[in-house]
Protein backbone atom coordinates (compact mmCIF):
# COMPACT_ATOMS: atom_id res chain seq x y z
CA UNK A 1 0.00 0.00 0.00
CA UNK A 2 1.69 3.26 -0.81
CA UNK A 3 1.48 6.14 1.50
CA UNK A 4 0.01 9.42 0.58
CA UNK A 5 2.44 12.20 -0.73
CA UNK A 6 3.83 14.51 2.18
CA UNK A 7 2.33 18.03 2.43
CA UNK A 8 4.86 20.53 2.87
CA UNK A 9 2.31 22.95 4.67
CA UNK A 10 5.13 25.78 4.91
CA UNK A 11 6.18 25.40 1.53
CA UNK A 12 2.52 25.82 0.27
CA UNK A 13 1.88 28.82 2.14
CA UNK A 14 4.90 30.53 1.38
CA UNK A 15 3.68 30.13 -2.55
CA UNK A 16 0.42 31.33 -1.34
CA UNK A 17 1.93 34.53 -0.28
CA UNK A 18 4.05 34.66 -3.28
CA UNK A 19 1.15 34.70 -5.30
CA UNK A 20 -1.13 37.07 -3.58
CA UNK A 21 0.61 40.44 -5.01
CA UNK A 22 0.31 38.99 -8.11
CA UNK A 23 -3.13 38.27 -7.57
CA UNK A 24 -3.27 42.15 -6.34
CA UNK A 25 -1.72 43.43 -9.26
CA UNK A 26 -3.71 41.38 -11.72
CA UNK A 27 -7.41 42.33 -10.49
CA UNK A 28 -5.88 46.35 -10.16
CA UNK A 29 -4.60 45.70 -13.69
CA UNK A 30 -7.76 44.43 -15.16
CA UNK A 31 -10.07 47.36 -12.88
CA UNK A 32 -7.60 50.12 -14.11
CA UNK A 33 -8.07 48.61 -18.21
CA UNK A 34 -11.80 49.28 -17.93
CA UNK A 35 -11.34 52.97 -18.48
CA UNK A 36 -8.89 52.55 -20.66
CA UNK A 37 -11.45 50.52 -22.74
CA UNK A 38 -14.22 53.20 -22.20
CA UNK A 39 -12.19 55.61 -23.99
CA UNK A 40 -11.78 53.34 -26.50
CA UNK A 41 -15.15 52.95 -26.93
CA UNK A 42 -16.07 56.81 -26.58
CA UNK A 43 -12.82 57.82 -29.35
CA UNK A 44 -14.56 54.96 -31.63
CA UNK A 45 -18.55 56.76 -31.15
CA UNK A 46 -16.82 59.97 -31.70
CA UNK A 47 -15.29 58.75 -35.13
CA UNK A 48 -18.60 57.52 -36.71
CA UNK A 49 -19.74 61.74 -36.11
CA UNK A 50 -17.14 62.89 -37.18
CA UNK A 51 -17.27 60.57 -40.40
CA UNK A 52 -20.75 61.92 -40.71
CA UNK A 53 -22.14 58.26 -39.37
CA UNK A 54 -24.56 57.16 -36.89
CA UNK A 55 -23.58 56.88 -33.46
CA UNK A 56 -24.75 55.30 -30.32
CA UNK A 57 -23.71 58.37 -28.37
CA UNK A 58 -24.21 62.08 -30.00
CA UNK A 59 -22.77 64.26 -27.46
CA UNK A 60 -21.20 67.18 -29.09
CA UNK A 61 -18.08 66.78 -26.47
CA UNK A 62 -17.16 63.85 -28.15
CA UNK A 63 -15.81 65.40 -31.79
CA UNK A 64 -13.47 68.00 -29.80
CA UNK A 65 -11.50 65.34 -27.65
CA UNK A 66 -11.91 62.00 -30.58
CA UNK A 67 -8.21 62.49 -30.41
CA UNK A 68 -6.92 63.22 -27.19
CA UNK A 69 -9.68 60.39 -25.77
CA UNK A 70 -8.02 57.73 -27.76
CA UNK A 71 -3.92 58.60 -27.39
CA UNK A 72 -3.72 60.00 -24.08
CA UNK A 73 -6.77 57.98 -22.84
CA UNK A 74 -6.68 55.02 -24.38
CA UNK A 75 -2.80 54.16 -25.72
CA UNK A 76 -2.02 56.03 -22.77
CA UNK A 77 -3.90 54.14 -19.77
CA UNK A 78 -2.77 51.28 -21.70
CA UNK A 79 1.19 51.94 -21.89
CA UNK A 80 1.00 53.21 -18.19
CA UNK A 81 -0.56 49.84 -17.06
CA UNK A 82 2.05 48.02 -19.15
CA UNK A 83 4.89 50.28 -17.21
CA UNK A 84 2.76 49.78 -13.41
CA UNK A 85 3.37 46.37 -14.17
CA UNK A 86 6.94 46.18 -14.97
CA UNK A 87 7.85 48.37 -11.99
CA UNK A 88 5.61 45.73 -9.40
CA UNK A 89 5.04 48.93 -7.07
CA UNK A 90 1.75 50.06 -5.88
CA UNK A 91 2.89 53.54 -6.83
CA UNK A 92 3.05 52.58 -10.54
CA UNK A 93 -0.66 52.43 -10.77
CA UNK A 94 -1.13 56.02 -10.13
CA UNK A 95 -0.40 56.74 -13.59
CA UNK A 96 -3.11 54.55 -15.71
CA UNK A 97 -5.33 55.15 -12.70
CA UNK A 98 -5.24 59.12 -14.00
CA UNK A 99 -5.17 58.66 -17.02
CA UNK A 100 -8.15 56.55 -17.30
CA UNK A 101 -10.20 58.91 -14.65
CA UNK A 102 -9.29 62.05 -17.16
CA UNK A 103 -10.44 59.75 -20.34
CA UNK A 104 -13.95 59.42 -18.09
CA UNK A 105 -14.49 62.51 -17.33
CA UNK A 106 -14.09 63.62 -20.74
CA UNK A 107 -17.06 61.81 -21.88
CA UNK A 108 -18.89 63.00 -19.32
CA UNK A 109 -21.10 66.34 -18.71
CA UNK A 110 -18.27 67.26 -15.98
CA UNK A 111 -16.17 70.45 -17.00
CA UNK A 112 -13.82 69.71 -19.32
CA UNK A 113 -10.50 71.13 -17.68
CA UNK A 114 -11.36 68.57 -14.98
CA UNK A 115 -11.16 65.20 -17.26
CA UNK A 116 -8.00 67.71 -18.86
CA UNK A 117 -6.38 68.02 -15.90
CA UNK A 118 -6.10 64.41 -14.65
CA UNK A 119 -4.71 63.39 -17.67
CA UNK A 120 -2.01 66.02 -17.43
CA UNK A 121 -1.28 64.67 -13.88
CA UNK A 122 -1.66 60.73 -15.42
CA UNK A 123 0.69 62.06 -18.30
CA UNK A 124 3.16 63.07 -15.48
CA UNK A 125 2.81 60.39 -12.86
CA UNK A 126 3.70 57.99 -15.80
CA UNK A 127 7.14 60.53 -16.32
CA UNK A 128 7.27 59.97 -12.89
CA UNK A 129 7.28 56.07 -13.39
CA UNK A 130 10.43 55.79 -15.62
CA UNK A 131 12.23 57.22 -12.78
CA UNK A 132 12.96 53.93 -10.67
CA UNK A 133 12.82 52.24 -13.95
CA UNK A 134 15.54 53.46 -15.01
CA UNK A 135 17.70 53.38 -12.01
CA UNK A 136 16.76 49.76 -12.65
CA UNK A 137 17.73 49.49 -16.04
CA UNK A 138 20.12 52.59 -17.18
CA UNK A 139 19.86 51.91 -20.97
CA UNK A 140 19.14 54.06 -23.92
CA UNK A 141 15.74 52.24 -24.06
CA UNK A 142 14.21 53.82 -21.13
CA UNK A 143 15.68 57.48 -22.08
CA UNK A 144 13.70 57.17 -25.17
CA UNK A 145 10.69 56.01 -23.59
CA UNK A 146 11.41 59.24 -20.77
CA UNK A 147 11.40 61.72 -23.57
CA UNK A 148 7.82 59.71 -25.22
CA UNK A 149 6.21 60.21 -21.63
CA UNK A 150 7.53 63.63 -21.78
CA UNK A 151 6.13 64.56 -25.20
CA UNK A 152 2.61 63.45 -23.69
CA UNK A 153 2.69 65.47 -20.66
CA UNK A 154 3.56 68.43 -23.24
CA UNK A 155 0.80 67.41 -25.38
CA UNK A 156 -1.52 67.66 -21.86
CA UNK A 157 -0.06 70.81 -20.69
CA UNK A 158 -0.23 72.71 -24.24
CA UNK A 159 -4.20 71.36 -24.80
CA UNK A 160 -5.37 72.30 -21.44
CA UNK A 161 -3.89 75.75 -22.20
CA UNK A 162 -6.18 75.80 -25.39
CA UNK A 163 -4.23 74.72 -27.90
CA UNK A 164 -6.19 73.02 -30.56
CA UNK A 165 -5.81 69.36 -31.31
CA UNK A 166 -4.44 69.62 -34.92
CA UNK A 167 -1.18 71.62 -33.76
CA UNK A 168 -0.74 68.94 -30.99
CA UNK A 169 -0.64 66.13 -33.67
CA UNK A 170 3.24 65.77 -33.56
CA UNK A 171 3.09 65.80 -29.78
CA UNK A 172 0.90 63.04 -29.48
CA UNK A 173 2.47 61.33 -32.62
CA UNK A 174 5.64 61.52 -31.14
CA UNK A 175 4.63 59.82 -28.01
CA UNK A 176 3.26 56.96 -29.61
CA UNK A 177 6.63 56.52 -31.78
CA UNK A 178 8.75 56.70 -29.41
CA UNK A 179 7.38 54.69 -26.87
CA UNK A 180 6.78 51.68 -29.35
CA UNK A 181 10.30 52.29 -30.71
CA UNK A 182 11.86 51.27 -27.12
CA UNK A 183 9.36 48.98 -26.94
CA UNK A 184 10.44 47.09 -30.18
CA UNK A 185 14.34 47.68 -29.40
CA UNK A 186 13.89 45.73 -26.38
CA UNK A 187 12.17 42.80 -28.26
CA UNK A 188 15.15 43.26 -30.97
CA UNK A 189 17.87 42.86 -28.20
CA UNK A 190 18.72 39.76 -29.40
CA UNK A 191 19.79 40.90 -32.59
CA UNK A 192 21.08 44.43 -32.05
CA UNK A 193 24.17 44.94 -30.20
CA UNK A 194 24.28 47.39 -27.26
CA UNK A 195 26.47 49.33 -28.77
CA UNK A 196 24.14 50.09 -31.96
CA UNK A 197 21.11 51.37 -29.49
CA UNK A 198 22.53 54.73 -29.51
CA UNK A 199 21.19 55.03 -32.89
CA UNK A 200 17.60 54.78 -32.08
CA UNK A 201 18.24 57.27 -29.23
CA UNK A 202 20.21 60.17 -31.29
CA UNK A 203 17.16 59.70 -33.89
CA UNK A 204 14.92 59.90 -30.95
CA UNK A 205 16.34 62.55 -29.80
CA UNK A 206 16.04 64.30 -33.16
CA UNK A 207 12.45 63.52 -32.97
CA UNK A 208 12.21 65.43 -29.55
CA UNK A 209 13.50 68.37 -30.89
CA UNK A 210 11.46 68.75 -34.28
CA UNK A 211 8.42 68.13 -32.61
CA UNK A 212 8.91 71.20 -30.45
CA UNK A 213 10.27 73.18 -33.44
CA UNK A 214 7.08 72.10 -35.39
CA UNK A 215 5.00 74.26 -33.31
CA UNK A 216 7.13 76.98 -32.57
CA UNK A 217 8.16 77.31 -36.32
CA UNK A 218 6.29 74.93 -38.19
CA UNK A 219 7.55 75.93 -41.95
CA UNK A 220 10.47 74.20 -40.84
CA UNK A 221 9.63 72.20 -38.18
CA UNK A 222 7.32 69.82 -39.71
CA UNK A 223 9.79 68.88 -42.71
CA UNK A 224 12.42 68.66 -39.97
CA UNK A 225 10.20 66.22 -37.99
CA UNK A 226 9.04 64.50 -41.26
CA UNK A 227 13.07 63.82 -41.69
CA UNK A 228 13.38 62.90 -38.15
CA UNK A 229 10.71 60.27 -37.90
CA UNK A 230 11.92 58.55 -41.60
CA UNK A 231 15.16 58.12 -40.08
CA UNK A 232 13.85 56.56 -37.05
CA UNK A 233 11.63 54.19 -39.16
CA UNK A 234 14.50 53.27 -41.61
CA UNK A 235 16.35 52.72 -37.85
CA UNK A 236 13.70 50.31 -36.63
CA UNK A 237 12.60 48.71 -39.73
CA UNK A 238 15.90 47.50 -40.80
CA UNK A 239 17.16 46.29 -37.32
CA UNK A 240 13.78 44.83 -36.00
CA UNK A 241 13.98 40.87 -35.77
CA UNK A 242 10.19 41.14 -37.53
CA UNK A 243 12.33 41.05 -40.78
CA UNK A 244 13.27 37.63 -40.56
CA UNK A 245 10.20 36.11 -38.59
CA UNK A 246 7.98 37.17 -40.84
CA UNK A 247 9.28 33.65 -42.29
CA UNK A 248 7.78 31.90 -39.73
CA UNK A 249 3.97 30.61 -38.43
CA UNK A 250 1.62 31.57 -36.28
CA UNK A 251 1.74 34.25 -33.86
CA UNK A 252 5.54 35.05 -34.89
CA UNK A 253 4.88 35.43 -38.79
CA UNK A 254 1.58 37.58 -37.80
CA UNK A 255 3.11 39.80 -35.25
CA UNK A 256 5.98 40.25 -37.93
CA UNK A 257 3.73 41.22 -40.51
CA UNK A 258 1.37 43.85 -38.41
CA UNK A 259 4.90 45.77 -37.26
CA UNK A 260 6.45 45.93 -40.81
CA UNK A 261 2.87 46.81 -42.04
CA UNK A 262 2.97 49.84 -39.14
CA UNK A 263 6.66 50.82 -40.35
CA UNK A 264 5.04 51.74 -43.95
CA UNK A 265 2.14 53.81 -42.74
CA UNK A 266 4.42 55.88 -40.37
CA UNK A 267 6.75 56.43 -43.52
CA UNK A 268 4.18 57.95 -45.10
CA UNK A 269 3.31 60.03 -42.90
CA UNK A 270 6.90 60.84 -42.22
CA UNK A 271 6.50 61.60 -46.04
CA UNK A 272 3.60 63.94 -46.15
CA UNK A 273 5.50 66.14 -43.41
CA UNK A 274 8.94 66.03 -45.15
CA UNK A 275 7.61 66.91 -48.48
CA UNK A 276 4.37 68.45 -47.82
CA UNK A 277 5.27 70.86 -44.47
CA UNK A 278 2.42 71.84 -41.69
CA UNK A 279 -0.60 70.20 -42.44
CA UNK A 280 -3.81 71.20 -39.90
CA UNK A 281 -6.84 70.34 -41.81
CA UNK A 282 -8.05 68.69 -45.36
CA UNK A 283 -7.76 65.31 -46.62
CA UNK A 284 -3.83 65.59 -45.96
CA UNK A 285 -4.38 65.90 -42.25
CA UNK A 286 -6.74 63.15 -42.30
CA UNK A 287 -4.78 61.49 -44.27
CA UNK A 288 -1.41 61.77 -42.11
CA UNK A 289 -3.31 61.38 -39.00
CA UNK A 290 -4.65 58.09 -39.47
CA UNK A 291 -1.67 56.53 -41.26
CA UNK A 292 0.07 57.47 -37.87
CA UNK A 293 -2.50 56.63 -35.62
CA UNK A 294 -4.41 53.93 -37.18
CA UNK A 295 -2.00 52.85 -39.14
CA UNK A 296 1.33 52.18 -37.10
CA UNK A 297 -0.12 52.67 -33.67
CA UNK A 298 -3.64 49.99 -33.86
CA UNK A 299 -1.32 48.06 -36.41
CA UNK A 300 1.50 47.62 -33.18
CA UNK A 301 -1.35 47.18 -30.61
CA UNK A 302 -2.44 44.49 -33.02
CA UNK A 303 1.07 42.91 -33.14
CA UNK A 304 1.96 42.84 -29.75
CA UNK A 305 -1.86 42.24 -28.00
CA UNK A 306 -1.59 38.83 -27.50
CA UNK A 307 1.54 39.03 -26.14
CA UNK A 308 1.02 41.31 -23.85
CA UNK A 309 -2.19 41.28 -22.63
CA UNK A 310 -1.46 37.68 -20.78
CA UNK A 311 1.59 39.36 -19.29
CA UNK A 312 -0.18 42.43 -17.69
CA UNK A 313 -3.72 41.08 -16.74
CA UNK A 314 -2.78 37.57 -16.16
CA UNK A 315 -5.43 36.31 -18.55
CA UNK A 316 -4.41 33.20 -20.57
CA UNK A 317 -4.54 33.62 -24.16
CA UNK A 318 -4.29 31.38 -27.21
CA UNK A 319 -3.34 32.74 -30.74
CA UNK A 320 -5.81 32.40 -33.50
CA UNK A 321 -4.98 32.73 -36.84
CA UNK A 322 -8.45 34.93 -37.56
CA UNK A 323 -7.08 37.57 -35.56
CA UNK A 324 -5.32 38.26 -39.00
CA UNK A 325 -8.67 38.70 -40.63
CA UNK A 326 -9.56 42.26 -38.68
CA UNK A 327 -5.52 43.45 -39.29
CA UNK A 328 -5.65 42.98 -42.64
CA UNK A 329 -9.23 44.84 -42.81
CA UNK A 330 -7.67 47.38 -40.93
CA UNK A 331 -4.94 47.98 -43.82
CA UNK A 332 -7.00 47.37 -46.33
CA UNK A 333 -9.84 49.54 -45.09
CA UNK A 334 -6.84 52.36 -44.45
CA UNK A 335 -5.60 52.14 -48.44
CA UNK A 336 -9.32 53.04 -49.15
CA UNK A 337 -9.83 55.75 -46.81
CA UNK A 338 -6.35 57.17 -47.65
CA UNK A 339 -5.55 56.44 -51.12
CA UNK A 340 -9.38 56.78 -52.84
CA UNK A 341 -10.74 58.69 -50.07
CA UNK A 342 -8.46 61.72 -49.08
CA UNK A 343 -5.53 61.43 -52.40
CA UNK A 344 -8.46 60.52 -55.12
CA UNK A 345 -11.01 62.93 -53.25
CA UNK A 346 -14.01 60.20 -53.20
CA UNK A 347 -16.28 61.14 -50.23
CA UNK A 348 -18.16 58.14 -49.84
CA UNK A 349 -14.43 55.64 -50.24
CA UNK A 350 -13.50 57.76 -47.14
CA UNK A 351 -16.38 57.20 -45.52
CA UNK A 352 -16.70 53.61 -45.86
CA UNK A 353 -13.15 53.44 -45.48
CA UNK A 354 -13.70 55.08 -42.32
CA UNK A 355 -16.45 53.04 -41.21
CA UNK A 356 -14.15 49.66 -42.01
CA UNK A 357 -11.35 51.36 -39.70
CA UNK A 358 -13.61 51.12 -36.76
CA UNK A 359 -15.28 47.54 -37.58
CA UNK A 360 -11.54 46.47 -37.66
CA UNK A 361 -10.51 47.52 -34.38
CA UNK A 362 -14.02 45.99 -32.61
CA UNK A 363 -13.77 42.65 -34.24
CA UNK A 364 -9.82 42.83 -33.25
CA UNK A 365 -11.25 43.37 -29.78
CA UNK A 366 -13.94 41.25 -29.64
CA UNK A 367 -11.64 38.14 -30.79
CA UNK A 368 -9.30 39.00 -28.57
CA UNK A 369 -12.36 38.60 -25.51
CA UNK A 370 -13.43 35.78 -27.16
CA UNK A 371 -9.59 33.99 -27.25
CA UNK A 372 -9.31 34.56 -23.12
CA UNK A 373 -12.56 33.01 -22.56
CA UNK A 374 -11.93 29.96 -24.89
CA UNK A 375 -8.54 29.34 -23.43
CA UNK A 376 -9.58 30.04 -20.23
CA UNK A 377 -12.54 27.44 -20.40
CA UNK A 378 -10.28 25.04 -21.78
CA UNK A 379 -7.54 25.50 -18.71
CA UNK A 380 -10.41 24.66 -16.10
CA UNK A 381 -11.78 21.98 -17.88
CA UNK A 382 -7.89 20.73 -18.37
CA UNK A 383 -7.57 21.10 -14.34
CA UNK A 384 -11.03 19.14 -13.59
CA UNK A 385 -9.74 15.96 -16.18
CA UNK A 386 -6.43 16.21 -13.69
Amino acid sequence: MTSAPRIDTADTVRRANAARPQRRSSRASALLALPGAVALLAGLDAALLLLDLPAPVTAARLRDVHGVLLVLGFVGCVVALERAVALRAAPGFVAPGLLGLGAVALVTPLPGTLGGTALLLGTLALVAVYVPLWRRQRGDVVLVQILGAVLAAGAATLWLGGVPVPHLIPWLAGFVVLTVAAERVELARIAVPASTERGVLLASGAVTVATVAALLWPRVGYPALGLAVLGLTGWLASHDVARRTLRGHGLARFTAGCVLEAYAWLAVAAVSWLVGGPVFDGERYDAVVHAVFLGFTISMIMAHAPMVLPAVLRIPLTFHPVLAAPAALLHLSLVLRLWVGDALHVTAAWRVGGALNIVAVLAFAVLMAWSAVTTSQSSQSKRSAR
